[in-house]
């Protein structure tokens, strides 16, 4: 797992169209908020992306980008995506060799952290946290990367 002002690994996923997405595209969009969580439409992980979604006017205001990964094939972000309107980009990782890269693999290597990174343009880490079940401090996080994405630019 990855530490404040630890360099990030590049990868390169599907997107929930299928599209190849390397973190230095996303990247050149912008500081990103990169989060992995366990699955699309379970109770926990559909709170996290629709409290995420909710932030949307005030996360292009601060032009922070959003990315999220799991396991799940691109199909099924894609309903996940559409079913809950959610305005960013989802990746998929089915071999879960960058959530493994990343430090978001769950205990003994089933399932899948929550975790979320706050990464400037030039792929450092400038924060992380990491909270399995309480969803609010990610909400919490979310809303500290948007008042310092301004200042990543």
């Amino acid at each position: 797992m990855f530490e404040k002002g630890d360099h990030a690994p590049e990868f390169s996923l599907p997107d929930q169209d299928g599209r190849e997405v390397s973190l230095t595209s996303l990247l050149n969009q912008g500081p990103l908020l990169l989060y992995f969580y366990p699955a699309d439409f379970t109770p926990g992980c559909t709170r996290q992306a629709c409290m995420i979604a909710e932030l949307q006017s005030d996360i292009q205001r601060s032009r922070l980008m959003v990315a999220g990964i799991s396991p799940q094939a691109p199909s099924v972000h894609q309903r996940f995506r559409a079913q809950y309107k959610l305005p960013y980009t989802l990746l998929s990782d089915e071999t879960k060799e960058v959530i493994r890269m990343y430090g978001a693999d769950g205990p003994l290597g089933f399932g899948v952290r929550r975790v979320s990174y706050l990464l400037d343009r030039a792929r450092i880490v400038r924060d992380v946290v990491r909270a399995d079940f309480r969803i609010s401090r990610h909400t919490q996080f979310v809303r500290y990367s948007i008042a310092v994405a301004e200042s990543l630019r």
